[in-house]
């Protein structure tokens, strides 16, 4: 079996990685900002693609060998800090700048003061399978637990496994471990390691187009100033709290809420605060709110909150937690006040448009009545047209 020699192996791994670079940085330009990462790992394989050129052109040369070590470090050290970008992770330069610093102090002294080829390959291996551990410690740590996150971090253990088995066999001696020699150890350790390095970022690409799946998912169904649901959001999370309320006979209770004199607050001060003022809104209902509840800016500023399993005494208490808490004066934006409708859902065949149009009619009233006050609809559901709100007080 006739061996590629390891100058052409290199060669044309470099020629793929250029070109997977190219991939990932067009990726970085276009995917959604929440998605970090793309660009470190493109410089990654730029760094790569650098030194790979240096050590199978001038691998002769000990002062450009020991460039292209210190730069492919670089390279892999890039993959790091984009993995821990990606997992909106403080990235570890200070990691990162140690090994390449380690990697150029120890690997010169052993070139040139005490020149030991052995113990310059389980340097690198040293400081290479440190590099690997450390993502897959990212992945493990901050990953979830699907097929993209797997498979990506499957790869970075086979090539972390590749460079420890050069190290060990440099370090026991049993086998020739020089990368530039042309026995079959070379050929078949740099075909391995640099295809399981496209590898990598493949994985890191398809961990990368998840991410942006479920980031599109999440966007269409958020509003994107208040980062509360949305229309469609706020439906999807109704049926499923509609589906138990019916499994489990029990009820629920919708809040609808809207910002008194709005139009004014955006006439006197603009809209970037009245912007602010919507985003306040959100917060602050949010924080009123338990975990089990949801909250949606339905366009303007009117905003719904859903009460699961809530009885109507139940959700004017926090009708009027939300409305204590909107009138407490904040520094960074004017003083304003909501008016709130409340109506409850007590029977399962009562469709959610039938509730929101109880729950607007009883804001409506709340608006007719002087604003800065609650109201409640029915609690039956008679015909929408004769339904009529009642003063709580």
């Amino acid at each position: 079996m006739i061996l590629p020699d390891p100058t052409t192996i290199l060669l044309m791994s470099t020629l793929m990685a250029g070109a997977m670079s190219v991939v990932l940085y067009s990726a970085h330009l276009n995917f959604p900002k929440e998605i970090q990462g793309l660009r470190e790992w493109a410089l990654a394989l730029v760094l790569l693609v650098g030194g790979v050129l240096l050590f199978a052109v001038f691998g002769k040369s000990d002062i450009l060998l020991l460039l292209a070590n210190i730069i492919m470090v670089c390279g892999l050290g890039m993959t790091v800090i984009g993995t821990e970008r990606f997992y909106n992770l403080r990235p570890s330069w200070w990691l990162y700048h140690s090994i390449w610093i380690l990697t150029g102090l120890l690997l010169g002294y052993f070139l040139w003061i005490k020149p030991d080829f052995i113990t310059r390959v389980v340097i690198s291996s040293i400081f290479v399978f440190t590099l690997h551990a450390r993502v897959i410690f990212v992945v493990f740590r901050n990953g979830n637990r699907h097929f993209s996150t797997l498979f990506f971090v499957s790869l970075v253990v086979i090539e972390a496994a590749i460079v420890g088995a050069r190290g060990i066999l440099a370090f026991t001696g049993r086998g020739d471990v020089n990368l530039l020699g042309t026995g079959a150890f070379a050929a078949l350790y740099l075909a391995t390691a640099h295809f399981m390095t496209l590898m990598m970022t493949v994985g890191f690409m398809t961990v990368c187009t998840r991410r942006l799946q479920t980031t599109l998912e999440r966007r269409s169904t958020l509003d994107p100033l208040t980062l509360t649901l949305n229309r469609r959001g706020f439906a999807d999370i109704y049926a499923k709290e509609h589906a138990l309320m019916r499994r489990e006979g029990t009820f629920m209770t919708m809040l609808n809420i809207d910002i008194d004199y709005f139009k004014k607050i955006n006439d006197s001060h603009g809209h970037a605060v009245g912007d602010r003022v919507l985003v306040d809104v959100a917060q602050m209902i949010g924080k009123a709110l338990r975990a089990s509840d949801h909250v949606a800016r339905f366009g303007g500023e009117e905003f719904v909150v859903l009460l699961p399993a809530t009885a109507l005494e139940r959700a004017l208490h926090i009708a009027e937690r939300i409305q204590s808490a909107l009138r407490t004066a904040r520094a960074d934006i004017p003083p304003y006040t909501v008016s709130i409708g409340v109506a409850c859902q007590d029977d399962a065949d009562e469709s959610l448009d039938s509730i929101l149009h109880r729950a607007d009619q009883a804001l409506y009233c709340a608006k007719e009545m002087g604003r800065d006050r609650i109201e409640v609809a029915q609690v039956s559901a008679p015909p929408l047209r004769t339904a009529r709100a009642t003063r709580f007080s």
